[in-house]
């Protein structure tokens, strides 16, 4: 069918047909003007309804969307740690036992007397000469007390290493820090001097924690 042979739209008509229409009788209006006004008022209903309803309820879903991303994620990461459960309370048992024997290890502030009289005779008992002995003020910590011990000390490097030992087996926590070996110009037998800080360690019983906490309150509060 070649080109010419198609029939040809009357435009003239159909600019006819929106002529003098009658605005409060639409029924008699011809078919184009009808179809037309009836897409136009499509339009304008879709495009109000987008602008006064759907716009913020489309914002809204995006929060919701947005919330449940969250929620994932907080189900997946409880997820993981109730799967874990048995074994974050398994770990925490044993930091317990673990801190439990550790406790035992730091004297109470009735035994510190006794300990103090062990470390002296760690050093007597290894022919070390005692020229000084002597414990300063307690340093109190979160949960135990520091109690630091000046010495000084006259025997040999051999002597020095053995009481060093004795120290690290004693029943209670002992530490030497700060050592400092230096040659006794007074000794004729070739004797070192060892100069050290001797710390040892004491759990703060209840009255005292109590106190410390209270402390800590009244601290805070002003």
């Amino acid at each position: 069918m070649k080109a010419r042979d198609l029939p040809k739209f009357d435009w003239q008509a159909l600019a006819r047909d929106f002529q003098n229409l009658n605005a409060r009788d639409v029924g008699t209006w011809p078919l184009a003007p009808r179809v037309t006004a009836l897409v136009v008022l499509s339009l304008v209903i879709l495009g109000g309804g987008w602008w006064l309803y759907w716009a913020e309820k489309l914002d809204e879903l995006g929060q919701k969307q947005e919330t449940e991303l969250k929620l994932r994620d907080e189900y997946v990461t409880k997820k993981s740690q109730a799967v874990n459960l048995d074994l974050y309370v398994q770990r925490l048992n044993e930091i317990d036992r673990s801190f439990g024997a550790l406790l035992k290890q730091l004297p109470s502030k009735a035994e510190v007397e006794s300990l103090l009289v062990e470390i002296n005779q760690a050093g007597m008992g290894r022919g070390l000469q005692f020229e000084l002995f002597k414990p300063a003020g307690e340093q109190v910590k979160d949960f135990y007390a520091e109690l630091p011990i000046t010495v000084k000390l006259t025997g040999t490097y051999h002597d020095f290493g053995a009481f060093a030992g004795d120290i690290g087996k004693l029943s209670r926590i002992v530490t030497l820090n700060n050592i400092a070996i230096s040659t006794n110009p007074q000794s004729k037998d070739g004797l070192l001097v060892m100069d050290a800080i001797t710390k040892t360690f004491r759990y703060l019983d209840e009255e005292e924690l109590a106190a410390k906490r209270k402390a800590a309150a009244q601290a805070a509060r002003k």
